[in-house]
C-alpha cells in the first residue's frame, strides 16, 4: 500500500480498525517512553539517592515548559497536516512539514540557550533548595544543551503519525527507550557520572532516533517529504500552526505553573522528601496517562482528516471509541494505585519514609483517574479538529481555574495533605465542566447534520 492510499483510508476504513491501527503504535511508544522515565528515575533513585529523586522532580516545570513550546509546534503542525491531507492539498502539507522543522530548530536553540544563562535562579524559583539544586542543575545543563534535538525528535514523531506512518513513529520511540535504558547504567554507574549521566543518555538516544526520522522524510518516494523550497518560513502557515498549537502550549505552560506551586507548597509543608514523593507519584500516574495520550495520538489524524473531509459521523465514532478505551485504561490504573502501590513505589527507593509518603500520595492522586480520562480525551478532541479556544479553556480550567485556588487555600488548612487532595478535587470539577461543553457540542453537531439532510431532501 502506498502512502497516498494509506492517507485516503482515514476517510473510508472502519473507524474501529483505524483507531487500533493508529493508536496501538502510539500506545506502545508512549508506554515505552513512560516506562523509560520510570526506569530512569529508578536508576537515579537507587544509584544516586533520595535527594537526586527530589532534584529530578524539581526539573518537571522545566520539562513542561520545554514540552509546551515543542507541543505548540508539533501538535499544531501535525493537526494542520492531517486536515490538509483530508482536503488532498499535498503541496501545502509539504510546506507545513518544512516550516515545522525550521520552527523546531529556532525555538529549540533559543529556549535552551536562554535557560542555560539563568539556570540556577530559575531552578530556585521552581522550588530547588540547597539540597536539591546541585542534582537539578547537573541534569538540566545537559538536557538544555540538547534541547533542539529533543524538539526535533518529538516534532518529527508527530509529523510521522500525521503522515500515516504511525508504526515508524512507534519504532523511533521504542528504539530511543531501549537505547536510553541501555545507556543509563553505563553512564550512571560504569562512568560514575550520576544524574548527569542519565541526561547524557537521554540526549544521545534522541539524537540517534532523529537521524532515522530525518532519513524517512528525505525519501523522495514518500507523499510527504523534504524538498527544496518548503523550508522558507511562511507567515500564514506559522500563524495557522500557532493558532492550533496554542492549546497544548497553554496546557503545558499551565502545568509548569502548577508544578511550581506544588513544589513550593510541598517544600514548605513537607520538606524535600515530599517533593520526592510527588516525583515518584507523578512517574507512576504517567504510566497510565501515557496510554491515554497514545489513544489521543491515534485519534488525532483520524479526527483531523474526517473533520477536514466533513465526515461528522466518523468523527463522532472515533471520539466515542477513544473515550471508552481511555476510561478503561484509567480504571486499571486506579485499581493498581489504590490496591498495590507499595511494591511499585519500592522500586524507586529503599528509603522507608519516602516510601510511606509516596504510597499515601499515590492513593489520593489516583482517586479521579477514570473521570479525568474523559476530560483529557475531549480536550484533545477539540485540539485535533482545530478548535483551539475550547481546548485551551478546558486545559486551563483543570489546571489553573480550579487547581490553583485549591493549592493556595487547602495547604494552610490541611498541611501537606492539602496539596495531595487539591489534585483529585480539581479533576472532578474539570470533568463536570467538560461534560457540559461536550454535550452542547454534540447537540450542535446533530442539529447541523439534520439541517444538511433537510437541505439535501428539498433540493
Amino acid at each position: 500500500m502506498d502512502n497516498k492510499q494509506a492517507t485516503l483510508e482515514l476517510g473510508t476504513k472502519p473507524v474501529g480498525k483505524l483507531l487500533v491501527q493508529y493508536a496501538l503504535p502510539a500506545i506502545v511508544a508512549m508506554t515505552a517512553s513512560s516506562l523509560y522515565n520510570m526506569v530512569d528515575s529508578i536508576f537515579i533513585g537507587q544509584g544516586v539517592g533520595s535527594m537526586a529523586i527530589s532534584g529530578l522532580a524539581i526539573t518537571f516545570p522545566f520539562m513542561n515548559l520545554s514540552g509546551a513550546i515543542g507541543a505548540c509546534i508539533g501538535v499544531g503542525a501535525s493537526t494542520l497536516l492531517s486536515v490538509k491531507l483530508g482536503q488532498k492539498d499535498y503541496s501545502m502539507a509539504n510546506r507545513i512539514l518544512g516550516n515545522a522543522v525550521m520552527l523546531k530548530i529556532i525555538t529549540g536553540v533559543l529556549f535552551g540557550g536562554l535557560c542555560l544563562l539563568f539556570l540556577s535562579p530559575i531552578l530556585r524559583f521552581f522550588g530547588a533548595t540547597d539540597n536539591t539544586l546541585p542534582y537539578a542543575r547537573e541534569y538540566m545543563e545537559i538536557i538544555l544543551m540538547g534541547n533542539m534535538i529533543t524538539h526535533l525528535y518529538f516534532g518529527m514523531n508527530a509529523m510521522l503519525r500525521a503522515a500515516s506512518k504511525p508504526r515508524q513513529a512507534m519504532y523511533a520511540t521504542i528504539f530511543t527507550v531501549m537505547l536510553n535504558t541501555a545507556l543509563d547504567p553505563l553512564f550512571i554507574y560504569t562512568f560514575d557520572m550520576g544524574i548527569r549521566g542519565a541526561a547524557i543518555a537521554t540526549v544521545l538516544s534522541q539524537t540517534t532516533a532523529l537521524c532515522w526520522q530525518l532519513k524517512i522524510f528525505s525519501n523522495k518516494d514518500e507523499l510527504i517529504h523534504f524538498k527544496r523550497g518548503i523550508f522558507k518560513l511562511d507567515w500564514n502557515i506559522i500563524r495557522n500552526i500557532l493558532a492550533i498549537g496554542i492549546a497544548p502550549l497553554a496546557m503545558n505552560a499551565a502545568s509548569c505553573v502548577i508544578v511550581i506551586f506544588i513544589n513550593t507548597a510541598l517544600v514548605r509543608y513537607g520538606g524535600d522528601l515530599a517533593v520526592g514523593a510527588y516525583g515518584i507519584a507523578n512517574r507512576i500516574a504517567f504510566l497510565f496517562f501515557m496510554v491515554v495520550m497514545g489513544l489521543n495520538q491515534g485519534m488525532q489524524p483520524i479526527a483531523g482528516y474526517n473533520y477536514g473531509a466533513g465526515n461528522n459521523d466518523r468523527l463522532m465514532r472515533v471520539l466515542k471509541l477513544t473515550i471508552t478505551s481511555a476510561i478503561g485504561v484509567m480504571i486499571v490504573g486506579w485499581t493498581i494505585s489504590e490496591l498495590i502501590p507499595q511494591p511499585i513505589v519500592g522500586l524507586f527507593t529503599t528509603d522507608d519514609e519516602l516510601i510511606k509518603r509516596t504510597v499515601h500520595a499515590v492513593r489520593i492522586n489516583s482517586l479521579m483517574f477514570p473521570l479525568i480520562a474523559y476530560q483529557v480525551v475531549v480536550t484533545n478532541f477539540f485540539q485535533s479538529i482545530g478548535k483551539a479556544k475550547i481546548s485551551i479553556f478546558l486545559s486551563l480550567s483543570r489546571q489553573l481555574i480550579f487547581l490553583l485556588p485549591l493549592l493556595i487555600t487547602l495547604p494552610p488548612l490541611m498541611g501537606v495533605d492539602g496539596v495531595w487532595w487539591s489534585l483529585p478535587s480539581s479533576d472532578f470539577v474539570a470533568c463536570v465542566v467538560t461534560a457540559i461543553i461536550m454535550t452542547r457540542y454534540i447537540r450542535k453537531q446533530k442539529a447541523q447534520t439534520k439541517q444538511q439532510q433537510l437541505n439535501i431532501s428539498t433540493q
